[in-house]
């Protein structure tokens, strides 16, 4: 691997460093040979071990999770290079624009995704565009770590490996218009001691059970009720999503003519009241007719049994917040 040109290029007011690949393994991301290096991928990448190309970690593997803890996470680093010197096949120099998919939260695309708009960030563009073609050879961003969680727990404590893709698209500039598509597969899969899928070892409490395995991944998102739409005026992200439900009342005026509340927690004996909380009935899609609106996650499968059954046992023991160590039964 050469080594980097020290310098800075300026695109769109934001430098990218310019250094050789810290990482062992550059990954092309898909095409011609000639035309691969124009954007490349710098990963800790390790499958297949004959030709590595995908980033699969291990919950908790120090080689590739940078927290280097079993917390139902995988903390994945990786820059983005350009002008790439690590195949002396590729004839291809200068990036004139890099666009990152699903990295713009319009409110209208499900597949957006915060750490793509990260990486989009990082490389400095607003969606792609350089102001000036960026020419000097093995020109990188500083690292950007993305968190994938693992799938689960599900009922019975099972968990699984999710994926997730980065897919860059880049054109070289002007005569020559050279196109350069590359993808990135990373995993994470739980770690593979005994109680690497147990709740307690993976969340603070069942609240924070609640925020992360199920608003984070299912609700806080794109169109629906992050930051950017706070679809029906509610805001379920972290530090939010608490005050949003419990004892607020909904925005739709059939629900809230019934008398129900987000989430209603004010029965005097702690407990809370399934029948006039508006959220359990949007999760379970029992509402009585269409002027309550849809089932929720809106356009996507139905949350899983266990995780509405999470739901249910935190509303009926009075719907506590995310307190350490608190964790209401049946719901661990």
């Amino acid at each position: 691997m050469q080594a980097s040109t020290v310098g800075r290029i300026v695109a769109l007011a934001v430098t990218l460093a310019l250094s050789a690949p810290a990482a062992a393994i550059i990954v092309g991301g898909g095409g011609s040979k000639s035309q691969d290096c124009l954007v490349v991928f710098d990963a800790d990448a390790n499958f297949p071990t004959s030709d590595p190309r995908e980033v699969r970690c291990v919950d908790g593997d120090s080689s590739c999770d940078k927290d280097g803890i079993v917390n139902g996470v995988c903390s994945l680093s990786i820059r983005v290079c350009a002008n790439s010197t690590f195949s002396s096949a590729c004839s291809v120099s200068g990036v004139a624009e890099i666009n990152v998919a699903h990295s713009s939260d319009t409110g209208t695309d499900p597949k957006f995704d915060p750490d793509f708009l990260a990486i989009r960030q990082a490389i400095g563009t607003d969606l792609g565009d350089f102001t000036v073609p960026v020419t000097a050879p093995d020109t990188c961003t500083d690292p950007i770590v993305l968190e994938i969680p693992i799938k689960g727990p599900l009922g019975g404590n099972r968990c699984g490996r999710r994926r997730k893709t980065v897919v860059l698209d880049s054109v070289s500039p002007p005569p020559e218009l050279v196109r350069d598509i590359d993808r990135l597969e990373l995993s994470c899969e739980p770690a593979a001691s005994v109680d690497s899928c147990n709740p307690k070892k993976l969340f603070n409490s069942t609240f924070d059970r609640i925020q992360k395995q199920i608003f984070n991944q299912n609700c806080a998102v794109s169109g629906c009720h992050d930051s950017q739409s706070q679809t029906g005026g509610l805001l379920l992200e972290t530090g939010a999503a608490y005050n949003n439900l419990v004892n607020h009342a909904p925005s739709n005026p059939f629900a809230a003519a019934a008398g129900w509340l987000r989430v209603d927690a004010t029965v005097p004996d702690m407990s809370g009241d399934l029948d006039k909380s508006y959220l359990y009935h949007k999760i379970q899609g029992d509402l009585p007719d269409s002027d309550y609106g849809l089932r929720m996650p809106r356009n996507r499968p139905r949350l899983n049994h266990t995780l509405r059954e999470i739901i249910r046992a935190w509303i009926e023991a009075g719907a506590p917040p995310d307190t350490p160590d608190l964790w209401v039964p049946g719901t661990y």
